[in-house]
């Protein structure tokens, strides 16, 4: 697979090349913000994501695993690859692959997704993907949460270029946009969107202050992970204009 040196970034903070959005659907049990969220509920909901995926890619063709994806430079079976071998990236091997990107985050993120995608045929990857359904391991600095957010986010990076639609539990994506909304790396999302009044519509979510942008919380998740041009055709607001115009 050729890659753009230009788009060696981070597929969960690549910006997507179309405006399609996920569909919406309820809530599949995880607590709303002011109560404590279950860390079963979490696993219960990312097993779901994995479950829906797999079925999913079970009726793909050749060609679908083969089409871009939402990401620059990722290919639909390079983020499968991606998700296989995010849940169980134990600490040795982040490192060796840290060490041959040159110290790049995004780089490594990359290298390995391509290079794991490229030694195994769609059948294995799939297999993988279904073996990882039950798994509670979770890598070194990060949390239940965020692999539920990686779920989430890459179901789209793979369904919206496909032209379909894949849905995203209410609950589930308002959990994986708190955690993802803070100024830090890899999304910087509280900082990128700190001018605005960030709203959902079917949540209680409802952070900043300024120009407002709102919408479903799943494409609000969407924006807050890079997804610009696949979340924007579902929000509305000055805030939301203002950014299609910018």
């Amino acid at each position: 697979m050729r890659i753009d040196a230009n788009s060696l970034k981070s597929c969960r903070c690549a910006k997507p090349r179309v405006a399609v959005g996920p569909a919406i659907s309820p809530s599949v049990g995880i607590k709303r913000r002011e109560r404590a969220v279950n860390t079963e509920d979490i696993w219960r909901a990312a097993d779901a994501e994995r479950s829906g995926l797999v079925e999913l890619l079970e009726n793909l063709t050749a060609s679908q695993w083969r089409h871009a994806s939402l990401c620059p430079g990722w290919q639909v079976r390079d983020v499968v690859a991606h998700l296989a071998i995010s849940a169980h990236a134990h600490v040795g091997r982040i490192l060796v692959s840290l060490l041959r990107a040159r110290g790049s985050v995004d780089r490594m993120m990359l290298d390995t997704a391509t290079r794991h995608a490229t030694k195994t045929d769609d059948r294995e990857l799939l297999s993988e993907l279904r073996s990882t359904i039950g798994s509670r391991f979770t890598a070194v600095s990060t949390t239940p949460t965020d692999r539920l957010m990686d779920l989430l986010v890459h179901g789209q990076d793979i369904a919206v270029p496909l032209g379909l639609q894949r849905e995203m539990p209410t609950d589930a994506a308002q959990a994986a946009l708190e955690s993802v909304w803070n100024p830090r790396f890899p999304f910087y999302a509280a900082t990128r969107l700190a001018p605005y009044r960030v709203r959902a519509v079917d949540t209680d979510w409802d952070k900043g202050s300024g120009p407002i942008i709102e919408g479903p919380v799943s494409a609000l998740l969407l924006l807050a992970t890079g997804r610009d041009s696949a979340a924007l055709p579902h929000l509305s607001g000055e805030g939301a204009e203002l950014l299609r115009n910018g």
